[in-house]
């Protein structure tokens, strides 16, 4: 066995900021895309299409991204297992952050035609690539540097990443519509986040040059010869699992961050920039209880708080979207907020939740894996069916609330079935099953 070098507070703080920095910079590039796909793409890239059918096609290509996102979990988990945690976080920003700028320098439909919509789904998938693997490179490095009494919190760094990424993607989108006409915005100010994007991922690199290795890697003594292989065979039903289970986060957060946007401009004329100030506002605050709610995780344990965030998710998707049909900016911010606390509730301890559930020879592999097939579950997949839902209802979209509960409930029960970890040591013993 390696020696495993001990990470004092101070270096634990480096490390943990570092992760959450470059966590969000690539979900800046991811939900860029996602708030460029609700306001503007559908037109600029399907216009052929009838309005609906634009926006469907737009949400289309915004779930590429999550069908790639488990492929880039096994190739970027196969590193993280075999060569070690560090390697993943380079490439994979690497890869997003160029996908990115590229996307900002496509042609439209009216440009080059039919290639136009083809070249955007191509780096739409080379997005979801880069992601997949981030993940579980980002988390693990903090996990398993942590102190097992405080995992939960430390590990929580990466995990506020996103709100920082959604709300610097979506601050630059407000800044835009506020200072553009509708006609600068679709012809050009709709590409600026996604140039600004390259700035940022130089930032994120120089960020993450500093960092070391993880003890947890570290204390290895064998390698998984094909990581993969040996999730399939030994973890399928704890991947699953944690897959149906997580697919209830992605669910959640992207109706509130992609669909209502949609559907709030679209279908109930209120002003974007307005639908962006709502789901902003909550964002900050779900971002603010993301380490109360996982240091409450070291305390009480992972599972305590899923099933939490998960029942209260059943008795809030209703609410959500009778909030939301109001069109009122406070009672959408309502809305959106119930329905944020309910996700961070669950997704605040997952990044120290998942990394204990998997053998170390695998861990970055299986941890990831289970991550971003719930993303495919529940985010590629709510964008397009709470349209499709939402296009044959009343003021009230209640098929779309009837989804979302339908979705909480196969979360619950698949918590239900995964095993309590705190406390483990991540660093030289697996985890049980």
């Amino acid at each position: 066995m390696r020696d495993v070098h001990t990470v004092r507070a101070p270096s634990m703080l480096r490390l943990a900021a570092a992760s959450l920095a470059g966590t969000a910079i690539e979900f800046y590039d991811f939900f860029v895309y996602g708030t460029a796909a609700a306001l503007v793409l559908g037109p600029l890239f399907f216009p052929t299409f009838s309005p609906l059918a634009g926006t469907l096609a737009a949400f289309a290509t915004f779930g590429v991204g999550f069908v790639a996102r488990p492929l880039g979990a096994v190739l970027f988990g196969h590193v993280g297992d075999r060569r070690g945690r560090r390697p993943v976080l380079v490439a994979s920003l690497l890869l997003t952050g160029g996908a990115t700028v590229a996307v900002g320098c496509v042609p439209t439909y009216g440009a080059i035609g039919a290639a136009a919509p083809v070249l955007l789904v191509a780096l739409r998938f080379l997005q979801g690539l880069g992601l997949g693997g981030e993940w579980g490179g980002a988390v693990l490095l903090t996990a398993e540097h942590a102190p097992p009494g405080r995992r939960g919190l430390w590990s929580s760094f990466p995990q506020i990443g996103p709100s920082f990424g959604f709300l610097l993607a979506n601050g630059v989108m407000v800044a835009l519509s506020a200072t553009l006409s509708d006609a600068q915005f679709a012809s050009w100010g709709w590409r600026v986040p996604f140039w600004a994007s390259g700035v940022l991922a130089v930032a994120g690199l120089w960020l993450r040059s500093s960092l070391v290795e993880s003890p947890g890697f570290l204390a290895i003594d064998t390698h998984a010869r094909v990581p993969f292989v040996e999730v399939v065979r030994d973890h399928w039903r704890r991947v699953l699992l944690t897959a149906g289970a997580l697919s209830l986060g992605y669910a959640i957060f992207y109706t509130v961050t992609t669909w209502s946007l949609s559907y709030g401009t679209e279908r109930l004329g209120v002003d974007r920039t307005v639908m962006l100030v709502c789901v902003m506002a909550a964002m900050v605050v779900k971002g603010s209880l993301t380490p109360v709610f996982a240091s409450l995780s070291d305390r009480l344990g992972r599972r305590p708080l899923c099933l939490a965030g998960s029942a209260l998710a059943v008795v809030w998707m209703f609410p959500l979207v009778a909030l939301l049909s109001t069109g009122e900016p406070l009672l959408m911010f309502a809305g959106f907020l119930g329905a944020l606390i309910a996700f961070i509730t669950m997704f605040a301890v997952i990044a120290a939740y998942l990394p204990e559930l998997f053998d170390p020879r695998v861990r970055c592999t299986g941890a990831a894996l289970g991550y971003n097939l719930g993303g495919v579950l529940g985010g590629a997949l709510t964008p397009m069916i709470a349209t499709a839902l939402s296009e044959h209802s009343g003021r009230v979209p209640w098929g779309v609330g009837a989804y979302l509960t339908v979705v909480a409930l196969v979360a619950l029960g698949c918590f239900a079935l995964l095993p309590e970890t705190r406390p483990v040591r991540v660093v030289a013993e697996p985890a049980a099953g």
